[in-house]
């Protein structure tokens, strides 16, 4: 499992955070195929997760990266964190994201940690409950940033003026 981060030609982060091995048996032994899940971000605001299957690591971590680069979304920052706490669920994982004043640094495990160094978060608090698979952890990370929402964008949705 390896815990890099690469800054590639476009100025994107990538970190591959998970290799997983599989074996198939057949008639001459054993034949191997590897997945790889990704995160990468440009660190301005916009990140994506891919997940990617080959025969090979280095054709498989590719796959990722592209599927990563495809479903980027864009998350809203106010000064260095998030607008608001949110909460995001996927499968048996739970995921709690608190703004953090500035100083704080990033509070999060290895799986959630790496999509808000990628996303450009500098200030956060976070909290996993139930499970720690490092691919449901991102998808409820990416179901909690996708909630998110700035106080203009409330304002317009509601037509009020929030004090």
């Amino acid at each position: 499992m390896s815990n890099q981060n690469n800054v590639d030609q476009n100025g994107l982060i990538d970190r591959v955070l998970k290799i997983k091995r599989c074996a198939a048996v057949v008639k001459g032994g054993r034949r191997f195929s590897f997945a790889a899940l990704v995160v990468v971000g440009d660190g301005k605001g916009s990140v994506g997760y891919g997940y990617g299957k080959a025969n090979e690591v280095p054709p498989s971590v590719a796959k990722a990266q592209k599927g990563a680069n495809r479903a980027m979304i864009k998350i809203p920052l106010v000064n260095g964190t998030i607008p608001h706490a949110v909460s995001g669920h996927f499968g048996a994982a739970h995921v709690l994201l608190m703004p953090a004043s500035p100083g704080t640094g990033i509070i999060a495990g290895q799986a959630v940690r790496s999509v808000c160094e990628a996303v450009g978060i500098q200030d956060i608090l976070t909290k996993s409950f139930r499970s720690n698979n490092p691919t449901v952890l991102i998808k409820a990370t990416f179901d909690a940033l996708s909630q998110l929402r700035t106080r203009e964008d409330v304002e317009r949705l509601r037509g009020v003026k929030l004090s």
